[in-house]
């Protein structure tokens, strides 16, 4: 069966409960260079979201996101980007969601999601592999990043 996509092409699915599959979709591909709270949630969102779909993710940590994936900060306060401001910290911390680490782990069980530090980041943080949560599969560098990207980039 032909489903019409967010694009407005067509790919080939089907749909089972109400559910519909995408049979032949790419790779969802993200940089995630911010180091705040909110933009890692939303990563850990749309990652457990495509792995639910069966969609292959990658997830390419740069700069402040690199930093927050250090074994010894994951769990600390990340805060929230500037323009959410007093109240969108209030809010996030209201909803009292599942931390952004689990979700990252929860979409690592329902699919193919791998997370990879940037070489370049981790050289200039004078970081190691060691030093980052077992979360992060490996290092990439930028071409390896884009040779396993199939499709569109998201930067967060």
């Amino acid at each position: 069966m032909m489903v019409a996509t967010a694009r407005g092409t067509e790919r080939q699915g089907y749909v089972q409960e109400g559910v519909q599959h995408m049979t032949d979709d790419g790779s969802f591909s993200v940089v995630l260079f911010s180091g705040t709270d909110d933009k890692l949630q939303a990563a850990a969102i749309l990652a457990v979201g495509a792995a639910a779909m069966g969609r292959k993710v990658e997830i390419f940590l740069q700069y402040w996101a690199l930093d927050a994936f250090r074994a010894d900060r994951i769990m600390k306060d990340h805060g929230v980007a500037p323009e959410a401001g007093e109240e969108g910290l209030a809010a996030m911390r209201a909803q009292n969601k599942v931390h952004w680490t689990e979700l990252f782990r929860q979409a690592k069980v329902l699919g193919d999601v791998q997370i990879h530090a940037c070489a370049d980041s981790m050289e200039m943080f004078h970081v190691t592999q060691d030093d980052l949560d077992p979360l992060v599969d490996g290092v990439w560098g930028v071409a390896s990043f884009f040779m396993a990207a199939d499709g569109p980039v998201t930067f967060i």
